[in-house]
């Protein structure tokens, strides 16, 4: 089921990422939210409180000072535990490396080496949110075929709330993918997947479904997941 609005979702997302640090103490996780106009940072900022009590040794990463500094002004009683990629890569220069949590926030591709080399040299779970790492400029290169298959090949989902054309793509480890259809009245479950469904994979489960495109707009969903 979908949740109703973004803190039922957000605690999906906790409960998702809870399960997937019990899986091992090491491991390279992902939580999206994937809802134009959400302020990524204020959920971030709240998972990380709601998970400090349970683990020791945090850390929220920003991609650059700028972030960093906001969110130390918006959050000063968790500042000790936010800092920027940057700063963590000379503390694991300094230090042969990292232990305990990461979370990354929303790095973008320009990101991509940082990211890459913090994760290389830490010991511990990563949990990248609304990371977007792959650039769409690489194209189909050598490039981008040896990220896809090495470094971007290690993710896997903890949690996952997608809008898509036609619905939206929900998972919350270790729950499957789970494809929901937009209809005129709400959402309705499709299928699951056990490997995140590409497009076509999409487009074939609802076809086979026996409804076609609905382009009709379903607001009250989206916009109680943006506030």
């Amino acid at each position: 089921m979908l949740p109703a609005d973004l803190r039922t979702a957000e605690a999906e997302a906790l409960e998702a990422v809870q399960a997937a640090l019990a899986a091992g103490s090491t491991g390279l996780w992902t939580v999206e939210f994937r809802f134009e106009g959400l302020r990524i940072m204020p959920v971030a900022l709240r998972l990380l409180a709601a998970l400090t009590p349970r683990h020791t040794g945090l850390r929220l990463l920003f991609a650059d000072a700028g972030a960093t500094a906001l969110a130390k002004r918006d959050a000063p009683d968790q500042a000790s535990q936010l800092a920027s990629l940057s700063d963590l890569m000379r503390l694991q220069q300094a230090d042969g490396g990292s232990d305990g949590i990461l979370m990354l926030v929303a790095p973008t591709p320009a990101d991509y080496e940082e990211v890459e080399q913090v994760c290389a040299q830490h010991r511990g779970v990563v949990v990248m949110i609304n990371g977007r790492l792959e650039d769409a400029a690489v194209g189909i290169g050598t490039v981008a075929r040896d990220r896809r298959r090495g470094f971007l090949s290690g993710w896997q989902s903890a949690y996952a709330l997608i809008p898509t054309a036609d619905g939206a793509l929900r998972r919350a480890y270790p729950e499957p993918w789970q494809l929901y259809r937009r209809d005129p009245d709400g959402y309705r479950a499709v299928t699951t997947f056990e490997q995140r469904p590409d497009a076509e994979q999409q487009a074939e489960a609802l076809s086979a479904s026996g409804v076609g495109r609905s382009l009709q707009a379903v607001d009250r969903f989206i916009e109680g997941l943006r506030s």
